[in-house]
């Protein structure tokens, strides 16, 4: 699992003071019960646990807690009005069947003791005008312990020339919160129009989704959940053609059997073949994951690049290049004409784990033209993965983030919040963050898919259960593990402060924008028709 990460020393004195100020939360605990619980509350107070992100690692988080805690009282907040984090704005739409956790969610939200707590962000200030905010403080003075569970919703950056100032460059990121209604991307408005080419940079499940998204018919994709403002955009595309560019090779490559068997399976589109050079000879060798999936490769599609008639699209796996710098049109100089690549080698051809190389690392030359290659293409797409950033009261309140690796500082497996510091006397000390937790991508990194986020909570959950049982009068949580009042004692707090908290969103707020939704689906033949607008989400609740 995740390993302890090592921040540089910081001072515990301002976590300390936050934490001598914790004890003086006044209001009572509401007194309900899980069915499910196993374990007794130490004293006979329940736990008041604040989750804060609403994805699929705060529900699993909560779920498990509320199965592993005699009464525990779990209260979630999330900055959007809506649940689902990365299920509702994340997932292909074409992908139904993965959204179907949804349902354990429901389950999990349906308890007397699940307080959802939506449209408010934790910091000192709201992303959206819409919400509102309250202080991380704020939340450490009225609970016993706080998972944060609130994701990557930040990128990882290829750091080259023309990436932030070309037309035409976005980030596979903002492309798929655009066409899938997330607010904060509704007015991304990329241009499909300029070119029949694209590429996309970076070789893992997104990157496999955007070139979908692309190629797709796009009456199927109507069909779908997808934002009615992208099957427009998306109909008047010109794109017939997509690059999926990697440094390494097709044994590196990070993308799984089920989105490239998709991909191969899209009717009257053909698949580029692969340099076999890079794929073992003897595939009965290896496990059985990576031997499919070097199957499939070879195989290629069923529409081949040279049937006639010829395809209308095609998509091709272009291994061992590494991006060097966006180039303008020499008509048009703030517009993408190519991307520039250099060709890399692989340390060792067939290890899953090897690394990219300069190609001329073994001679030195720099100089010959086949160390460069460039794609023509004015649209291009950065898919290097995700990154969680701090919480804004972080550095304030001496919460330790590991900015090289963007996570929350912790234990591993248990995600206990916790940071490593080598004192005056070389001796390496742990720093540890009593009743705070993390799980998901802010915990171990944008990696996995639902399943092991859901094993990653889990983990989280029973860490808090384990500590839990074991005393909750000592230092392992918030408050002595004592009586708080939980989003009551914030909601009071809050409207003392004055934060405007009638905009916030709870359970049955929720499930009238869904039936909104619904509706609205309904009216244009597809599931839903999301709203992409907080306000309009509000707007429904009158």
């Amino acid at each position: 699992m995740f390993p302890v990460r090592c921040l540089r020393a910081r001072p515990r004195a301002c976590w300390q003071r936050v934490l001598n100020g914790l004890n003086a939360s006044p209001g009572p605990s509401v007194s309900r019960s899980v069915s499910t619980a196993h374990s007794s509350s130490p004293g006979g107070r329940p736990l008041r646990l604040a989750v804060i992100g609403s994805g699929p690692a705060g529900f699993y988080t909560a779920y498990r807690a509320m199965s592993k805690i005699q009464d525990v009282k779990v209260d979630m907040y999330e900055a959007l009005p809506v649940p689902f984090g990365l299920v509702r704005f994340g997932v292909a739409p074409d992908h139904p069947e993965v959204k179907n956790c949804q349902e354990k969610f429901e389950e999990v939200a349906s308890s007397p003791n699940f307080t959802f707590i939506g449209n408010v962000s934790i910091g000192t200030k709201s992303d959206h005008p819409d919400g509102a905010t309250v202080p991380l403080a704020s939340i450490l003075r009225h609970y016993n312990a706080v998972v944060f569970s609130y994701g990557a919703a930040k990128d990882r950056h290829l750091g080259i020339p023309g990436e932030s100032t070309l037309k035409g460059v976005y980030s596979a990121r903002e492309f798929v919160g655009w066409y899938n209604g997330l607010p904060e991307h509704a007015d991304l408005a990329p241009d499909l129009t300029q070119g029949d080419e694209a590429v996309i940079i970076g070789q893992g499940n997104v990157a496999l989704d955007v070139a979908r998204m692309l190629l797709e018919d796009v009456n199927v994709l109507r069909k779908s959940d997808i934002a009615e403002h992208a099957i427009e955009t998306l109909s008047k595309s010109k794109v017939k053609r997509v690059h999926i560019v990697g440094r390494r090779g097709p044994m590196q490559a990070a993308f799984t059997i089920k989105e490239v068997r998709e991909l191969m399976r899209l009717p009257s589109v053909a698949f580029h073949p692969i340099d076999t050079s890079l794929v073992p000879p003897d595939l009965k060798s290896l496990p059985r994951a990576p031997r499919r999936l070097m199957e499939i490769l070879l195989q290629g599609s069923p529409t081949r690049p040279d049937d006639s008639p010829p395809p209308t699209k095609s998509w091709s796996l272009d291994f061992l290049l590494k991006p060097t710098q966006f180039l303008p049109s020499a008509t048009s100089p703030t517009r993408l004409a190519a991307t520039e690549f250099a060709r890399t080698t692989l340390s060792s051809p067939f290890d899953p784990n090897a690394y990219a190389l300069p190609s001329d690392s073994s001679t030195g030359d720099s100089s010959s033209s086949n160390t460069t290659v460039v794609l023509p293409a004015p649209l291009a797409f950065r898919s290097i993965g995700y990154r969680s950033e701090p919480l804004p009261e972080f550095a304030a309140l001496g919460v330790p983030f590991d900015d090289r690796w963007g996570v929350i500082s912790n234990d591993g497996r248990g995600g206990r919040v916790r940071h490593e510091e080598r004192g005056a006397d070389a001796a390496m000390r742990v720093g540890a963050f009593p009743g705070l937790y993390c799980a998901g991508w802010v915990k171990r990194g944008p990696t996995g898919v639902i399943a092991s986020t859901m094993e990653d909570a889990f983990a989280t959950a029973d860490a808090i259960a384990e500590d839990w049982a074991g005393g909750a009068g000592h230092a392992r949580f918030l408050n002595g593990g004592g009586a708080v009042a939980g989003w009551e004692g914030v909601r009071r707090e809050s409207v003392g402060g004055g934060v405007d908290t009638a905009r916030v969103v709870d359970w049955e707020g929720w499930r009238r924008i869904d039936a909104a939704e619904r509706e609205r689906g309904r009216a244009v033949g597809k599931e839903r028709e999301k709203f992409t607008r907080t306000a309009d989400m509000l707007a429904v609740l009158g």
